[in-house]
């Protein structure tokens, strides 16, 4: 499979990841998502889900299986986000890996198609996800109110070098041209 191929999410959202809805998830028949934590959720400035993201989780929840995986290696930190959404979690993931996100797949009891990796950067999460043939969602970082935003420099290289790949990055946009993935 090319870099392009690799790095191309199926969706992507351009916005946080609050704007991913039951119905969207629906239409692409997802029954499960492995969600990156920091930026991804939460941003890497806190240590806690917001009221906003709890609320989250509670609608998607009942109909859709999460499980959080992170490449931090914090146990403190992922666990505290971890608990107060009431989900559970693998730290250390090491992504581009395959191997933890396999594990949380299997610990779903889901095929892995009809589960999606979602999180904020190309490099480590929708590439970890394509490599293991998941439906892969990009959002945009999570960021912290109270703080001015800041470049996410490495995303924006990560973003640079994709397009390079010949990668497409236009919102909501469902990449219909990975037959690798089918």
């Amino acid at each position: 499979m090319s870099w392009g191929k690799l790095l191309q999410p199926d969706l992507i959202l351009g916005d946080s990841i609050l704007s991913l809805t039951p119905d969207l998830l629906q239409q692409h028949n997802l029954r499960g998502l492995v969600l990156d934590v920091d930026e991804t959720l939460v941003p890497i400035s806190m240590a806690e889900a917001s009221p906003e993201l709890r609320q989250w989780v509670e609608q998607i929840s009942p109909t859709i299986n999460l499980w959080l995986v992170s490449n931090n290696i914090s146990q403190i930190r992922i666990r505290r986000i971890a608990q107060s959404l009431q989900l559970p979690y693998i730290l250390g993931a090491q992504k581009p890996s395959r191997r933890k996100l396999k594990q949380a797949v299997d610990s779903m009891g889901l095929p892995v198609e009809q589960v999606a990796m979602v999180g904020d950067r190309l490099f480590t999460d929708i590439l970890a996800g394509n490599r293991l043939g998941m439906f892969t969602i990009l959002v945009e970082p999570m960021v912290n109110p109270a703080r001015i935003p800041k470049r996410y420099v490495l995303r924006d290289v990560e973003v640079r070098l994709s397009q390079i790949f010949g990668v497409t990055l236009s919102p909501l946009q469902q990449n219909v041209t990975n037959p690798d993935k089918s």
